[in-house]
């Protein structure tokens, strides 16, 4: 891809981001709306209150206002962006563009009944070398934004997370009994697969989620670190196919 960066920990520097729209028109994560649409119309419809997180220059947005939503929120932290995108799309009512930090985000509690990520935390996540055990800096930064988007959801929304992460990997993250949501996954694509978790919020967790958090806060304790010995590492990140 053109504009990949010369190192990872680029995916975490506004400015590799402000520089990169100024330039690229537009660019999708795991493919447009049509790879995925299938899994995400059970779970989405024409009338709920969306927030993309991250939105980018995804075609992502427009794509589901052009499908009949009429309420779609966008933030993303570059200021680039957001402008760049409100100007791509100047006269589409209920699309609305917010130069906004995800683990503090300016909304009321409650006023969401999707929220919908693309790809946005793998880039958070991108310079982590061991998915099996990232940072305790990268830990808290994904809790500090699943927390907020647990906090802008209402009762019954639901939070749409794809990505290319399996779920050994991500439900390690969403597996919270404090984030108060249930926790489903599909994949989609051939030859590689990339994954849609689906959290609801108000709705528990299975118990075999549950078993999985217990598990991880236990693996936290010095004495029980042996919890997770054994398991690979990888350098996922030379699966992600741009």
């Amino acid at each position: 891809m053109e504009h990949l960066p010369s190192h990872n920990s680029l995916y975490n520097d506004k400015d590799y981001w402000d520089e990169r729209y100024r330039i690229e028109d537009s660019f999708d994560w795991f493919g447009d709306l049509s790879s995925f649409k299938h899994l995400l119309d059970p779970h989405i419809g024409s009338a709920d209150r969306v927030l993309v997180l991250g939105c980018g220059n995804s075609t992502l947005s427009f794509d589901l206002y052009c499908s009949g939503f009429t309420s779609i929120t966008n933030i993303d932290y570059s200021s680039v962006c957001i402008s760049t995108m409100a100007a791509k799309h100047p006269n589409c009512p209920g699309l609305e563009w917010y130069q906004m930090d995800a683990r503090k985000l300016s909304f009321s509690d409650s006023c969401f009944d999707v929220v919908l990520e693309k790809g946005t935390l793998d880039a958070m996540i991108a310079d982590e070398r061991d998915p099996w055990n990232v940072s305790p800096e990268t830990a808290k930064t994904l809790q500090c934004i699943l927390k907020e988007v647990s906090r802008v959801l209402c009762p019954g929304g639901r939070f749409v997370s794809i990505t290319f992460s399996q779920p050994h990997f991500r439900k390690r993250h969403y597996a919270r009994r404090e984030l108060d949501w249930s926790i489903q996954h599909y994949s989609y694509g051939s030859g590689f697969h990339y994954f849609m978790y689906v959290m609801t919020k108000g709705e528990p967790l299975s118990p075999q989620d549950s078993e999985l958090e217990d598990k991880l806060l236990k693996a936290t304790c010095p004495s029980l670190t042996s919890c997770l010995e054994g398991s690979d590492s990888e350098d996922y990140l030379n699966n992600i196919e741009l």
